[in-house]
C-alpha cells in the first residue's frame, strides 16, 4: 500500500482571518484526530495532490512539530466557487484502535456469464469497513469467475478477512446482464422452439 509523505506546520491561529490568509498563500488547513491529541496544521496544497486526487486507498505520514503521524483520509472540503481543496480531515492510525475506512474493490477473474455473451456491470467501487490499522490494505479483491449470466455478486459474497463490512449485505456489487445481441438471438430462437414442439409431438403419434 502506497504511503504519501507530507511536511506540515502547526497552526498557531485558528480564526477565519488566519485561515483565509493561509489559503491565499497556497496552503490547506487540516486537522489530525483519533489519537491522544488533536493536531491543527497546514501544508501546501501541492502536497495533497497525489493523496486526494486518486481513487487509490493510501496512507499519509504527516510530519508536524517534530512528530510524524500515520493517517488515513477522513473528510475533504472544497471551495464552492473555485473547487480547490479548502480543508482536510485526517484520522490517526492507532494500532490497538479500530478505524472505519473505505477500501476500493479490485475485480479479478473472468466471469462465466461474460464468456456466455453477457455484459459485466459493476455497481460498487468500494466497501466501507471497520478494522485494526494492521489489516488495512490497498484493495479488497472480488473474484468474478463464478458470476453467471443474470447473476449477482453481493456484499455478503465478498471474502474480507479481519474486516467488519458496514455496507448492507444484500447490495449487489457486480452483475452480468444480457446484451442486446443476446436478447435478439433469444427472441428469434423462441418462435422456432414453439414451432418445433407441435411438430415433435405429431411425429410421436
Amino acid at each position: 500500500m502506497k504511503t504519501i509523505h507530507i511536511e506540515g506546520h502547526l497552526r498557531t491561529e485558528n480564526g477565519k482571518k488566519a485561515t483565509r490568509q493561509l489559503r491565499s498563500q497556497g496552503n490547506v488547513p487540516g486537522v489530525i484526530y483519533g489519537g491522544s491529541e488533536e493536531v491543527n496544521f497546514y501544508a501546501p496544497a501541492s502536497a495533497f495532490k497525489s493523496f486526494v486526487y486518486t481513487p487509490d486507498f493510501q496512507i499519509a505520514e504527516v510530519k508536524v512539530g517534530g512528530k510524524t503521524y500515520r493517517t488515513i483520509l477522513k473528510d475533504l472540503q472544497f471551495d464552492k466557487v473555485t473547487d480547490t481543496l479548502a480543508h482536510i480531515d485526517l484520522l490517526e492510525l492507532v494500532e490497538d484502535k479500530k478505524v472505519v475506512a473505505t477500501i476500493p474493490l479490485k475485480f479479478t477473474g473472468s466471469s462465466k456469464g461474460v464468456k456466455d455473451g453477457g455484459k459485466l456491470i459493476t455497481k460498487m467501487k468500494a466497501l466501507k469497513i471497520k478494522t485494526y490499522p494492521k489489516y488495512l490494505k490497498a484493495a479488497i479483491e472480488v473474484d468474478l469467475t463464478p458470476l453467471e449470466l443474470n447473476g449477482n455478486i453481493r456484499v455478503e459474497d465478498v471474502k474480507a478477512e479481519n474486516y467488519e463490512v458496514m455496507n448492507s449485505p444484500r447490495i449487489p456489487i457486480a452483475s452480468v446482464v444480457l446484451t442486446r445481441q443476446l436478447k435478439q438471438e433469444e427472441a428469434a430462437a423462441a418462435p422456432a422452439a414453439k414451432a418445433a414442439a407441435p411438430a415433435a409431438a405429431a411425429a410421436k403419434k
